[in-house]
């Protein structure tokens, strides 16, 4: 985001709502045009109309949303691609040689670490896990292995750890590490990593950002030009970039973001404090609360707890099987972020891919991706699942 930006100074819901949406200057349309067009007229050989060429090197609507990415997170730079995935496989091409390693958390996304593990493995990237709540483990880690990236989650997925961003940033950069956050659970509404010392925040926009369960899509922002003329390169001579319905349907979404993450967040917690005790529950895991490891953390590097938690059935896989099927309110699917509650069982869904890993999630875990509907509904519904087991 320039420094020239009009919004630059507002506050998060102004600039959600304004930064790249300027009206229409044809027609003074209050919600600026879907550009689908994919090719643009030139005025004579080599004269480009605002530099529009080509829709995967450029487009109005992308280059919209790029805008308000870059607003929310506090960058200079932000790029939207095809899916979150796409996003970081980008990001990764860009900064990434044979015989570079990534360290990352041993708590991330399952097709992060199947990313980088199974496609990247086969160009001779290393790849190490390391508890990251660990200061002095991670210290070594990073010492030893002089890991080109560090890749974290906070909070995790799906076990909700938190992770110190600044102190691992002043580790990383110590010798010479790229810190890559994914933010997409936390949203830069309740935590912006670049301010905190990461280097690039990654999102899959799918979740929270398009909230609405209805579009695919991943982004990158950064502050290093450097880094983002690569990052730039690689999108469009690959070409993993979102289409303009996608870039549109995400823009419109981000325009509610704040009160969205607001209710989920007013939600989860209710939830969770709902259950603590609870006999079918081993324990939550959820960082509002008092006594979850990373609420000091979580307090002092977010400005909110966000909408996921987790539980721990004490009945085992046979009772989350069980209690995930017997949901009313919450939907049992795949993905999360969405205005609508969910609920996930990670060993054999989303984290099917790191079974017999050091990622590998306990079959006796299940994740919720808690909505905005009426919170009493939620804690109902939640209530009489468990009463059944």
């Amino acid at each position: 985001m320039s420094s020239t930006d009009p919004h630059a100074t507002h506050g998060f819901s102004t600039r959600a709502i304004h930064a790249g949406q300027s009206p229409d200057a044809s027609t003074g349309a209050v919600i600026p045009p879907v550009h689908f067009s994919t090719t643009y007229a030139q005025d004579g050989v080599g004269g480009l109309r605002n530099g529009y060429e080509y829709t995967r090197g450029t487009n109005p609507t992308r280059d919209a949303l790029q805008v308000q990415l870059a607003a929310l997170e506090g960058g200079a730079h932000a790029f939207s691609f095809a899916s979150g995935l796409a996003a970081e496989d980008a990001l990764l091409r860009a900064v990434l040689r044979p015989g570079d390693h990534v360290l990352m958390g041993n708590d991330v996304y399952g097709g992060t670490h199947r990313l980088v593990r199974r496609v990247f493995g086969a160009w001779q990237i290393g790849l190490t896990t390391v508890e990251l709540g660990d200061l002095e483990a991670t210290r070594e880690a990073l010492e030893t292995l002089k890991p080109r990236v560090l890749w974290l989650e906070t909070p995790s997925n799906p076990m909700m750890k938190i992770t110190d961003v600044t102190a691992l940033a002043e580790l990383a950069r110590a010798v010479g590490a790229l810190v890559v956050v994914d933010n997409t659970f936390a949203t830069p509404y309740l935590q912006q990593p670049l301010a905190l010392g990461a280097d690039v925040v990654v999102h899959s926009t799918t979740k929270y950002l398009g909230g609405h369960s209805d579009v695919l899509g991943g982004a990158l922002v950064m502050n290093d030009d450097a880094l983002a003329e690569k990052v730039g390169f690689h999108q469009f001579a690959a070409g993993a970039v979102s289409g303009p319905l996608d870039a549109w349907l995400t823009t419109r979404g981000i325009k509610t973001l704040a009160v969205r993450m607001d209710r989920h967040s007013a939600n989860a917690q209710a939830i969770a404090e709902a259950f603590v005790g609870h006999p079918a529950v081993a324990r939550v895991y959820y960082p509002g609360l008092a006594d979850h490891p990373g609420h000091a953390l979580a307090a002092r590097q977010m400005s909110g707890f966000g909408g996921m938690l987790s539980l721990d059935l004490v009945g085992g896989a046979a009772a989350a099987r069980a209690f995930a099927e017997h949901l009313t309110v919450f939907t049992l699917a795949e993905s999360l972020g969405g205005v609508e509650s969910l609920v996930n069982y990670p060993s054999e869904m989303t984290h099917a891919s790191v079974r017999g890993t050091e990622l590998e999630v306990p079959d006796s875990i299940i994740r919720l991706s808690v909505g905005i509907e009426d919170a009493a509904d939620l804690v109902a519904d939640v209530r009489q699942a468990l009463d059944r087991l």
